[in-house]
């Protein structure tokens, strides 16, 4: 996804604006033939958001010109032959955003005066995004992990360097050279320093946290500062501060795969629980209720889990997506918003959640 979903870029785009706040939702496709209607499907809905700006009477003809030219701008940044699953696009006065996305999206324009975030949320959450710290004695580079990958991190001050007086002095210790660097004093403010920048990164934007090195660079770092004390997991392999995508993302992947089968053993352990204490929910209706009361502590959706509804007096029954009163998008309604009511909201394989209808939670009472 681009860039960081963190709390700030999240209170940014949900802030009101003048109208209009236009967004364009569209999914696309990763591979061919799927992703040759992709351009198409892309300037029509460009063309409907402009047709939607012309036709409102509220806009002033200057407004429209201003939003019509941030579309245009968009449109000339996405890059759709590297499409992932959805793609997002947010205009507004002076102003453009172009998200895209590993998990479709329903295709729509909406305008309002603000843009329209939940699909952002659900993705988000749904790529399950984690931070990884490479650490060596002169470089210590930040990563953004999600599901199938990692890239570097634009955050903080990563990656941290520092110039040292012999850049073979870890080798060299390894064949009994040299003392190790390890127990230097400028080599431990050094990771105190990084320590401190991803205690600020972590409170921005909280993920699962893996830090990778060589074993006296992790046990340095863990002395040195304090932030990854108990939270982090440790990946010992040497040579990745400045290393490629590629190769941390083979480092960490079976850590990262343990820790998915993990959660999901730990899911289906507190949905169990939560039936044996009358604490339970499963089903669109159901859960949604329960979110608008704030009573769902624990949200678990199947990752390809979609459903078509309307709602019929505060209740919801199945509709088809063509409907003109139909939501198609509630379960990303749903996860948006038991985030914002301080639920846990995990994704699981698809068929985790069978005989629970794709998603079921725990309540708190």
């Amino acid at each position: 996804m681009h860039p960081s979903l963190g709390s700030d870029t999240l209170a940014r785009l949900r802030r009101h604006r003048p109208y209009p706040a236009v967004s364009v939702l569209m999914p696309t496709h990763r591979r061919e033939p799927d992703n040759a209607q992709d351009p198409v499907r892309l300037r029509n809905l460009m063309t409907e958001a402009k047709e939607q700006l012309e036709a409102d009477p509220a806009i002033t003809r200057a407004t429209r010109m201003d939003v019509a030219e941030q579309l245009d701008q968009a449109m000339a940044e996405i890059d759709l032959v590297h499409a992932e699953d959805g793609l997002v696009v947010f205009a507004a006065p002076g102003e453009h955003e172009v998200w895209q996305l590993g998990r479709s999206v329903p295709e729509r324009v909406v305008l309002s005066d603000t843009f329209l975030t939940r699909n952002l949320v659900s993705a988000q959450a749904a790529e399950r995004p984690f931070w990884v710290l490479t650490v060596s004695s002169d470089r210590v580079g930040l990563w953004s992990g999600v599901a199938d990958r990692v890239t570097p991190a634009e955050a903080g001050s990563f990656p941290m360097t520092r110039t040292v007086e012999n850049f073979d002095a870890e080798r060299r210790e390894r064949i009994g050279d040299v003392p190790s660097i390890f127990s230097d004093e400028a080599t431990r403010q050094f990771l105190k320093g990084a320590d401190a920048e991803l205690s600020a990164v972590l409170k921005s934007d909280p993920r699962p946290l893996y830090v990778a090195g060589e074993a006296a660079a992790l046990s340095l770092f863990d002395e040195a500062g304090t932030v990854a004390k108990g939270m982090a997991v440790h990946v010992t392999q040497g040579g990745l501060a400045s290393g490629s995508a590629d190769a941390v993302w083979h480092a960490v992947r079976p850590f990262v795969e343990a820790q998915a089968e993990k959660e999901v053993a730990g899911v289906l352990e507190d949905l169990d629980k939560a039936r044996g204490r009358r604490a339970f929910a499963a089903g669109v209706d159901e859960i949604r209720q329960n979110v608008e009361s704030g009573r769902v502590a624990l949200l678990a959706v199947e990752e390809n889990y979609r459903e078509t509804v309307r709602d019929s007096g505060g209740h919801l029954s199945p509709a088809a997506p063509g409907d003109l009163d139909a939501l198609v998008d509630i379960v990303d309604e749903i996860v948006e918003r038991s985030l914002e009511t301080g639920a846990k909201v995990r994704f699981v394989p698809d068929g985790t959640l069978a005989g629970m209808g794709g998603m079921a939670s725990a309540l708190r009472y």
